[in-house]
This record gives C-alpha cells, sequence and structure tokens, in this order.
C-alpha cells in the first residue's frame, strides 16, 4: 500500500491538499522493481495548470504504454506547502509513488512559458538535484526539457542536460533504448549524453560553445563534441492520421477542479495563417489533420472513461478544420440528452460557421472570443491577420443571430509600426462590435438582455522563429501609456455601458521579452532572483518585478539589451542552430513585407515557399498535388 510522502499534519495546514496526494482516477500504477526506465514528467506551476495540459497528457500515456517504463507526474508546490518542505527537509516526490524525484531516471519538465522559468528552479532544488548540469553526478536523474520555449532553450541552457526539439511522439523511443542499453553496459552520465546526443532532435547544451562580439552580439555558437550536431532539426509527427498514433483514452481525472476540467481532443496541428507574431503558427508547421474516424472513436472513449461533460476541440485554428462541422454533429447526435457540453477555441470569426453555431447552441450558451489582434486594418496588414473589419462585424452580426450576446475580443499592444490611430482603433472596432448587436436584435428579441462585448489587450513579445522576432520592445511605462490611450477611447464611445476594457502587467512583459530573446548570459540572472525569492512570475499575487530589478543589477545586465535594442538582419541569434523547417530567408522576407504593410495568403491560398515543405507531408505536400 502507499504511504503518502505528507503526513495528514501537513496536508491538514496546506491549502487543497488533494494536489499533492495522487491516486486520481486513471493513474497509471506499475511496479518499480519491474521496470528499466522511471520518468517524472513535470509541469512547472501549480497541480490545476499542469493537470489541464494536453501535451503532458499525451506523453503520460504514451511513455506507460510500455511495460519497462513508468511515468508518473510532478508539479509544483504551492508556496504555502513550498515554504514547509524547505523547512522540514521533504524532498520533492512524485504523485503515483509518492517517491522522491532524485531516485527517478528521468525528470522531463515541460517548459510552456517564459514566466516559469524560477518554478524550474524550485523543482530542481526541492528535488535536491544540482541546479546546474555540470554539478549532477551518477545518482542524480537525467533533466530533460521539451515544449514551446525550448526553440530557445538557451536562457536554460546551463541547467538542462537535454532538450527534446518539437513532438515528442518520435524520438523518444530511441532515446530510452540508449538510455537503457547505456544503463546494461555500464556506462556513465557522459556516455549516455553523448548517444542522446546522435538522437534526432535532442539538444545537449553542454556539447556547445558560445562566442560573443564586443558589442555583445553572438559572432559564432558552435558544437565541442564530435557527436554534435551543428543544426538539431525538430521533430514533427507527419503520420496524424495514423489510427495506431498515441493518444489518451483514459486520461487522469482530477480530485479537484482545475483549469480546463474537461476532456481534450486535439484535432490538427499547425496554422495555414501565417500571422506575423504567432510562433505556434510557424514552429508547428505544416498543418496536420488527424482522421475523422479516429477523432470519433477517442471523443466517445475519454468521455465515458472520464465522466466528464464537456469535450473540447483543440487546434491552433478550429475553423480550418476540414471535417469541423461533421465532427460536431457526430458529438451532438451521440451525446445528445447526456448533458456533454462542446467548446470550439480557436475559432475564426471569417470562418465562422452559423450551422455549426446553432448546433452547439442547444447544449450551453457562454462567450464566444474573437481575435482581431489589431484596432485598424493597416497594424492587420502589418501582422499578416487575415480579417477585414467587414468580416469582423459580419461574423459578430452571425453571432448574435446565434442567440450570443456576449463576445470576447483580443488584441496586443506594442506592435511594430503602431499609432496612437492604431491603439483608439480597438476601441472603435470593439464599440462598432456592440453596435452590430443593436444594429442587428431587434429590441423585442433582446429580453432584456445587454450585449457584453470584453477587450482585452496583452503586449506584444517578439518571440524567436516569428518574422517580427527583429522588432525592438518598448519600457514598461511606455507600454502602460498606450493602455491609458485606448482606455481613455473606450470612455468615449457611444456604447460605453456595453463595453469594458482590461490589459496585462507590462513588467511581465519586459521579462518575458528577455527570455524569449535571451540567449545563456541570462541564466545568472534566472538563477539570482530564484535565489533573491522569485517564484510563480506568471501570478499577479506572486509576481515582485523590484526582486526581478535587483537581480539584473546584481549580475551587472542590462535586460535593455534584450528588449528595446534594434538587431540587423545579419545578426546571428541564440536560437539559429534550430532547424524549424521554416527557414530564415522565409523569416526575413516576412518581416520586410510586414515593414511593406503587404499582406501573405495563407497556405491554402498559395505557398509562399516558407521551408516546411521539406517534411513531405502535411497542407504543404497536399497542396504540391
Amino acid at each position: 500500500m502507499r504511504k503518502l510522502a505528507l503526513s495528514d499534519e501537513i496536508l491538514l495546514q496546506i491549502d487543497k491538499p488533494a494536489r499533492y496526494i495522487g491516486g486520481e482516477v486513471n493513474t497509471v500504477m506499475k511496479d518499480p522493481a519491474k521496470v528499466d526506465i522511471r520518468f517524472a514528467m513535470c509541469f512547472p506551476d501549480v497541480y490545476e495548470i499542469g493537470m489541464s495540459h494536453l501535451g503532458i497528457q499525451i506523453l503520460y500515456d504514451m511513455f506507460n504504454r510500455h511495460e519497462n517504463i513508468w511515468c508518473e507526474r510532478v508539479y509544483s508546490p504551492w508556496t504555502d506547502l513550498d515554504k514547509i518542505m524547505r523547512s522540514r527537509h521533504i524532498p520533492l516526490f512524485a504523485l503515483e509513488s509518492q517517491d522522491p524525484v532524485r531516485e527517478f531516471d528521468f525528470l522531463g519538465i515541460t517548459i510552456q512559458y517564459e514566466m516559469c522559468y524560477t518554478n524550474i528552479l524550485q523543482v530542481l532544488d526541492l528535488s535536491e538535484i544540482p541546479l546546474y548540469s555540470s554539478d549532477r553526478t551518477e545518482e542524480d536523474p537525467i533533466v530533460i526539457g521539451g515544449g514551446p520555449c525550448t526553440y530557445n532553450p538557451e536562457p536554460l541552457a546551463d541547467f538542462f542536460d537535454l532538450f527534446y526539439i518539437g513532438e515528442g511522439e518520435t524520438a523518444y523511443d530511441q532515446l530510452m533504448k540508449h538510455y537503457i542499453d547505456n544503463k546494461k553496459r555500464g556506462g556513465s552520465r557522459q556516455d549516455f549524453l553523448a548517444l542522446a546526443a546522435t538522437v534526432p532532435g535532442i539538444y545537449v547544451p553542454s556539447f556547445y560553445e558560445t562566442e560573443y562580439n564586443e558589442d555583445g552580439t553572438i559572432r559564432r555558437f558552435y558544437p565541442t563534441h564530435p557527436n554534435a550536431k551543428p543544426t538539431v532539426r525538430k521533430e514533427i509527427l507527419m503520420n496524424m492520421g495514423d489510427p495506431d498514433i498515441c493518444y489518451p483514452e483514459k486520461p487522469v481525472v482530477p480530485f479537484i477542479k482545475v483549469t480546463q476540467d474537461r476532456v481534450v481532443l486535439e484535432i490538427q496541428r499547425g496554422c495555414t495563417r501565417g500571422c506575423r507574431f504567432c510562433q505556434a503558427g510557424m514552429v508547428y508547421r505544416p498543418v496536420r489533420e488527424r482522421d475523422l474516424e479516429f477523432l470519433k472513436d477517442k471523443a466517445y472513449k475519454m468521455l465515458k472513461n472520464t465522466g466528464h461533460e464537456e469535450i473540447s476541440l483543440s487546434s491552433l485554428s478550429s475553423s480550418d478544420f476540414t471535417h469541423l462541422e461533421e465532427l460536431v454533429t457526430f458529438l451532438i447526435e451521440e451525446f445528445h440528452g447526456k448533458g456533454i457540453n462542446i467548446s470550439l477555441p480557436s475559432l475564426r470569426i471569417d470562418a465562422f460557421s452559423l450551422d455549426v453555431m446553432k448546433k452547439i447552441q442547444d447544449v450551453r450558451k457562454s462567450s464566444l472570443t474573437f481575435a482581431p489582434e489589431a484596432g485598424t486594418q493597416r497594424l492587420r496588414d502589418v501582422i499578416n491577420k487575415g480579417l477585414t473589419e467587414e468580416v469582423i462585424l459580419n461574423g459578430a452580426a452571425q453571432a448574435f443571430k446565434g442567440g450570443w450576446n456576449k463576445v470576447k475580443l483580443y488584441f496586443m499592444l506594442g506592435l511594430p509600426t503602431e499609432t496612437e490611430e492604431d491603439m483608439e482603433g480597438i476601441a472603435v472596432l470593439a464599440n462598432e462590435v456592440a453596435r452590430t448587436y443593436f444594429d442587428t436584435i431587434p429590441r423585442e428579441e433582446r429580453k432584456g438582455q445587454r450585449v457584453q462585448v470584453t477587450a482585452s489587450s496583452s503586449f506584444f513579445i517578439p518571440k524567436p522563429f516569428t518574422p517580427l522576432q527583429w522588432a525592438p520592445m518598448f519600457e514598461k511605462e511606455e507600454y502602460l501609456h498606450r493602455a491609458r490611450i485606448v482606455n481613455r477611447k473606450f470612455k468615449e464611445q457611444l456604447n460605453h455601458k456595453s463595453l469594458k476594457y482590461q490589459w496585462h502587467e507590462a513588467d511581465v512583459t519586459v521579462l518575458e521579452g528577455v527570455f524569449a530573446r535571451g540567449d545563456r548570459r541570462t541564466a545568472r540572472v534566472l538563477l539570482r532572483a530564484y535565489e533573491l525569492g522569485c517564484l510563480y512570475d506568471s501570478w499577479s499575487e506572486t509576481f515582485d518585478n523590484e526582486k526581478w530589478m535587483q537581480a539584473f543589477a546584481d549580475c551587472g545586465m542590462d535586460y535593455h539589451f534584450y528588449t528595446t535594442r534594434e538587431r540587423s538582419l545579419d545578426e546571428i541569434f541564440p536560437w539559429d542552430f534550430i532547424d524549424t523547417g521554416v527557414t530564415k530567408d522565409f523569416l526575413k522576407r516576412e518581416w520586410k513585407n510586414a515593414m511593406e504593410g503587404k499582406v501573405t495568403p495563407n497556405c491554402h491560398e498559395r505557398c509562399s515557399g516558407c521551408g516546411a515543405k521539406s517534411f513531405g507531408g502535411g497542407v504543404c505536400f497536399e497542396a504540391a498535388n
């Protein structure tokens, strides 16, 4: 029988003890004596967020299909338990077995956003694993990172033994085989890293060196080990339609409410739209759809095996999925009268199907979310957001006719070439959406309900492998100034009582920008910030910007080098050794098109030669035939 790592006394002291006890429905349990590899899969944030992450669910299922591998879950302890674990010297443990993480062969950490980086150090620290990979011994787990932030792994390079670049379903079997074979031969940790470096998509940061110019830019980045590849090409799953592809049929069901308390069905990967700010839209190219019958089968089994009352159809652009209406129709008919709600995130307002809307409204009404991203057509052309105001308002009218009266609009502030007119255009467009409601729905049909239009703006962060990766950022004060301009304009609108405006924290944006485009030197700042007490930096109640500014000062580093500085087109970036399939020449062309306000058609309309065709499949392959 399992013994919990935390005593009843401790569990009664902390918030939400169910975060730490494991034993949830569909948890995988194995005999540790009968497996060759124990893999601790970590999401470096609180349980409720980590349990909502599809990537971990897929990998958890994939690893545990192997009889000789046991994959368990680990999450960051919340601040209350963090203090107790440190004071009582309780090591961080996995949920399934409750065993200390340090006893595992691997600690795999998914890196989803920059502001979880201090939590990664917390996980290592509480696990009693040396923070720097160079200090680890044969007794320590291999620490491997994956996820979207590994497309610039350099700020974290000193803390990880390996990074897996790309989609996890393809190369892990080979990596695990090397580990088992090396273990049987009595090979060392260093021997395994040398083998790992030969695996496609695996990056071993200790096998590379960086040289810098006098101005701080990179002069040269090069491998120092014979097995290290000069270029690491991302791993990508091309046979998404294969019915034998791993996908969880029995996701773990949490005891407590989590961020996304529902079944998640991934219908496709990638996006054809080519928004110039969107990293996911570039690095997940080409678009690959899942087979319709595969999706029907998984949807039925997941809902049956979990008891969830909602299913979310997940992708970067759900409207572009070829069989969307057919899939929705199946779900409606299959679960009619069973109270199953269907969630359709990432629907584009210009492709919104009124028929689909009418079908899902029979289950439950909620607010609709659209993402115009910019307030004027000029700026939408700069970022290649293929939406006109006419299309936006027509789509809103369709939604209102379908019975919705709550709309969320997402925008960005601080985009390249942005003017005051662009900023004020956010308020003007939101007002036009509200006016469309009053123009579309007769007074007698409103039933006393007022339209609610909530506009939110984040501050633009240039991300690696996007056409806007060369763009400078702004100071915190400038971002807030721009938000105030928008807020003032909202108050001037005729329908201001139906409008609401909110914006992201500016100081967090600046830090995200540092680590999004940072190099290895930023690791010192990250470690110093952690030493000063920074933790859960993506949470407003725990974020402390003064400590971060002190960390930069203590390390003698100027963060402006990574944020407000202008970058030349020939500068070597810290992530240039990674090959995502999308070429740097294409990104340069798109940067120039952005500066000229030129629109690039999406992949379904015309191939723009981004380079993703080299993978030999997906939408590129279909278009070529």
